[in-house]
């Protein structure tokens, strides 16, 4: 029935569509191959609620597949001639990246175009390939939904002038690219890791499969970078705290109640060695220093042993390295542990925050504790209550409500 295929199988199979759609027919024609595989994911909704087929997969990419060609064909876009050559399009250039790289990882290269302005392409793929809501991509990229719409609206008109039945792209367009393709990896675990979605707070299998994809580049000789091993690190160190993140009845829990016996310690290792194999070159990322945030707190042995003066220091790095109001505010956060609360006001209140950070309730959130911590009573309460409106789902609202009603 219907009920043993959750929201995680329908995920994975419309990305699957996307990407073995885009191989047959070309990027150029994404608008479409997204209908096509929305078409076949809503006649699943309606026949499966009966019977499930045999074999749920090959159905979803039959019905998709016929979709496709159907509109293509009424479109003038496709001639008989090619409709008989997709299933046998292959390209053997040597240095095409695709090799044993699966087809979902490729496209994302693809979609990556360097004449697609980055924040388009990061739109358009995490809402074609990821599968996000425009909502989640407006809250992830801390811009309105109407941007969304306008940035995935132009990727979709760069990308459809674009011919090939899959973009060959040789070792150095794919190298050019690879920035973009973390920035996309790290924003799938991070919606994993903690979620903007009405459907739960954390969603594992999203954090497992940018790790996977992670892992699979890390493989490829031009892939074999200082900055992806950091990128691994962090997942790894993340990853490993995942299952004491929630209590037994599903509530988010902070760093300071989590049950550090939970962790994983195989996956803490696997982060360090990475981290050790990212210590090279002289290039240092984002990547880089957040892992080394995230391994000093898998490094204490509780909250309160936590190195805070060495977390303030990498958050301080961030800050030149790729300015962001964000790590401003993780940085109050840390200063205010190491040094006391009024050392983290007198930081919050140097600037302003971005329009677009006013948003989040994670600004509100901050500016609320630390208020709260200074006694600062009618300041606290108005900064908690505008946290809970901007909350992204119960999940998040529920800790906010637990946070300072527990502070007083």
């Amino acid at each position: 029935m219907l009920e043993q295929h959750d929201e995680h199988f329908f995920r994975h199979q419309y990305a699957s569509l996307v990407a073995t759609l885009t191989r047959k027919v070309g990027v150029q024609h994404i608008a479409l191959i997204e209908d096509a595989a929305q078409t076949s994911l809503l006649k699943a909704w309606e026949l499966w609620k009966v019977s499930v087929p045999a074999n749920p997969e090959a159905w979803l990419h039959r019905v998709a597949h016929n979709a496709l060609i159907d509109t293509l064909r009424k479109q003038r876009l496709l001639t008989p001639e090619d409709h008989a050559n997709l299933p046998l399009q292959t390209h053997e250039e040597s240095a095409n990246l695709a090799g044993d790289l699966d087809d979902f990882l490729h496209l994302i290269f693809v979609c990556c175009d360097k004449a697609v302005p980055q924040p388009f392409s990061l739109t358009l793929v995490l809402k074609v390939l990821c599968g996000f809501s425009v909502k989640e991509i407006a809250a992830r990229l801390f811009i309105s939904e109407t941007n969304v719409y306008k940035r995935y609206r132009r990727a979709c008109d760069v990308l459809k002038k674009r011919s090939g039945y899959f973009n060959i792209l040789t070792l150095a367009e794919s190298s050019e690219r690879l920035d973009s393709v973390l920035c996309v990896l790290y924003l799938l675990f991070t919606e994993g890791y903690l979620s903007y979605s009405k459907d739960g707070a954390i969603r594992r299998e999203l954090c497992e499969e940018a790790i996977r994809l992670a892992g699979l580049l890390a493989s490829k000789d031009f892939c074999q970078k200082p900055v992806i091993m950091a990128l691994l690190a962090l997942m790894s160190f993340n990853l490993a705290r995942l299952a004491s993140r929630q209590s037994e009845s599903g509530e988010l829990l902070l760093l300071e109640e989590q049950d550090r016996s939970q962790w994983d310690a195989h996956r803490i290792a696997q982060g360090f060695h990475y981290l050790k194999l990212s210590a090279q070159g002289e290039r240092i990322s984002r990547y880089h220093l957040e892992a080394a945030i995230a391994a000093e707190h898998c490094r204490a042995a509780s909250f309160a042993q936590t190195d805070w003066a060495s977390i303030c220091r990498s958050y301080q790095q961030l800050e030149v390295i790729q300015p962001s109001y964000l790590y401003r505010l993780n940085r109050v956060v840390a200063l205010a542990e190491w040094q006391g609360a009024d050392a983290g006001l007198k930081l919050l209140l140097e600037n302003s925050p971005p329009t677009w950070m006013t948003r989040s309730y994670l600004w509100y959130v901050v500016a609320a504790d630390i208020h709260r911590r200074c006694d600062h009573r009618d300041e606290y309460k108005r900064f908690a209550d505008l946290a809970l409106k901007c909350a992204p789902n119960e999940y998040v609202q529920r800790l906010i409500k637990r946070r300072f009603n527990s502070g007083g």
